[in-house]
């Protein structure tokens, strides 16, 4: 649903949610956890913080349901998903297309993606 001209002010303009999902060792799906997400994750939250970019929000995430392509990153409200595996593509994901508007073409995830159950 689109917002209403009575609706109060975003608190936060823009949500970044890393996937902290953790599933068992040896896991058929994986887990983005055990790939090293946590740690992307807080040191996203630190570096936002160190650029000073307004109105974000660094979220983590259960499950996002992209396991094997993790891991993952969605940015909200756009719905742009990424796959992070560094601290250099958690650097290019913020000065590229958080802080200049651009996509990172090299690290999207795939548009669709097939559904597995859990």
């Amino acid at each position: 649903m689109p917002r209403q001209a009575d609706d109060p002010p975003l608190y936060f303009e823009t949500h970044l949610f890393v996937c902290c999902n953790r599933r068992p060792d040896g896991h058929a799906r994986g887990s983005c956890a055990a790939k090293g997400s946590e740690r992307l994750r807080d040191y996203m939250k630190a570096r936002v913080k160190e650029l000073g970019i307004p109105g974000i929000r660094v979220n983590m995430a259960g499950c996002l349901d992209r396991c094997e392509q993790g891991p993952c990153l969605v940015i909200y409200p756009e719905g742009v998903w990424y796959h992070i595996e560094s601290i250099s593509d958690v650097d290019t994901v913020l000065q590229r297309h958080v802080a200049g508007g651009s996509r990172v073409d090299e690290l999207l995830l795939p548009a669709a993606a097939a559904r597995a159950a859990d």
